[in-house]
C-alpha cells in the first residue's frame, strides 16, 4: 500500500500510518470495503498530527519539571545522631522497637569553691587538733603527777645513818632529839612535806634548817655542813635539803633531828615517825 503525504508535503509519522492501516478493514468474503475518501483521510492526518504534538509537548513539560525538581533539591546532612533520631521519628529517650536502649548522656556539673575558705577550714581543723593534743598531753601529765603523788611516801627518815642517841636525858642534860650517824656530805632530806621557815646559823647547832608542816608541826635539822633551801620554799618528803656536818656543839659528824608540836612542845621523834610508818 502506498504511503501518503499530509498536506504541506510533510512525511507521515508512524502513528499516522498505523491509523491509516487500521482504517482499512478487511473482512472475510469475496469483496473489499471501498477506500475512504481523500477528505476523510486529510482530516484523520490533521487529527493525528495534533495528537502527536500535544503528546510531545506534555512529555517535554514533564521532563523539564522533573529535571528542575532534581536540580533544586538540596540534601542537608544531619548534624548528629540526635538529628538522625529525630528524623526517623524517635523522640527523647525512647528507643526503636527491638533496639537496645541508648546510654544516658552524662553532663558535667560545674563546681566552684572558695580557696581561701578551704584554707581557713584546714587551718581551723589543725588548730582544733593541736589544741586537743595539747589538752590530752596536759591531762596525761596531770594524771601521772597525781599517780606519783599518791604513790610517794609522805613521811621518811631524814638520813640513811643509824640512830646513835635517842630522845631524853643524856649526860645530866635533856637531849630533845635523835642523832643519826653519817659522814660529812651525806644527804639530809625533808622528813615530811612543808615550808622552810628558817635556814642559816643557829647557836649550838652551827647551821640549821626549820621546816613547818601543814598541821603546824616543826622539824629541826642541826649541825649541818651546808644547806640547799631558802626561807619560804616548799619542800616534799624525801627532797634533799642539806648535808651532814660537824658544826656547833658536836662530837662528830651527825644529824640532830627534833620534832616540835604546833604549840612549841618538843616531842620524841621516834614515836612520831613510827606512827607515820617510819621504823628506825
Amino acid at each position: 500500500m502506498a504511503r501518503h503525504r499530509s498536506p504541506g508535503g510533510q512525511a507521515p509519522s508512524p502513528a499516522l500510518d498505523d491509523a491509516l492501516d487500521g482504517a482499512v478493514v478487511r473482512v472475510r468474503g469475496t469483496h473489499r470495503l471501498p477506500a475512504p475518501s481523500s477528505a476523510l483521510r486529510g482530516r484523520v492526518v490533521v487529527a493525528a498530527v495534533a495528537a502527536g504534538a500535544f503528546a510531545a509537548a506534555a512529555a517535554g513539560q514533564t521532563l523539564q519539571a522533573v529535571s528542575s525538581t532534581d536540580s533544586d533539591s538540596k540534601v542537608t546532612p544531619l548534624a548528629s545522631s540526635r538529628d538522625a533520631t529525630s528524623a526517623i521519628g524517635v523522640g527523647g529517650d525512647a528507643a526503636p522497637m527491638g533496639a537496645p536502649a541508648a546510654a544516658p548522656e552524662l553532663l558535667p556539673v560545674a563546681r566552684t569553691s572558695d580557696a581561701s575558705a578551704e584554707v581557713q577550714k584546714l587551718t581551723e581543723s589543725r588548730q582544733v587538733t593541736q589544741a586537743r593534743i595539747e589538752r590530752e598531753a596536759r591531762e596525761a601529765e596531770a594524771a601521772r603527777k597525781a599517780a606519783e603523788e599518791a604513790a610517794r611516801p609522805k613521811t621518811v627518815r631524814p638520813t640513811a645513818g643509824s640512830v646513835t642517841s635517842g630522845f631524853g636525858g643524856r649526860w645530866g642534860t635533856m637531849h630533845y632529839g635523835l642523832d643519826f650517824r653519817g659522814s660529812i656530805g651525806s644527804p639530809i632530806v625533808a622528813a615530811a612535806d612543808g615550808v622552810v621557815i628558817e635556814a642559816g646559823s643557829a647557836s649550838g647547832f652551827g647551821l640549821w634548817v626549820r621546816i613547818q608542816l601543814d598541821d603546824g608541826t616543826v622539824h629541826v635539822y642541826g649541825h649541818m655542813n651546808s644547806y640547799s633551801v631558802s626561807e619560804g620554799e616548799r619542800v616534799k618528803a624525801g627532797e634533799q635539803i642539806a648535808e651532814v656536818g660537824n658544826r656547833g656543839q658536836s662530837t662528830g659528824p651527825h644529824l640532830h633531828f627534833e620534832v616540835w608540836s604546833a604549840g612549841g612542845q618538843k616531842l620524841d621523834p621516834r614515836p612520831w615517825l613510827r606512827e607515820r610508818g617510819v621504823e628506825l
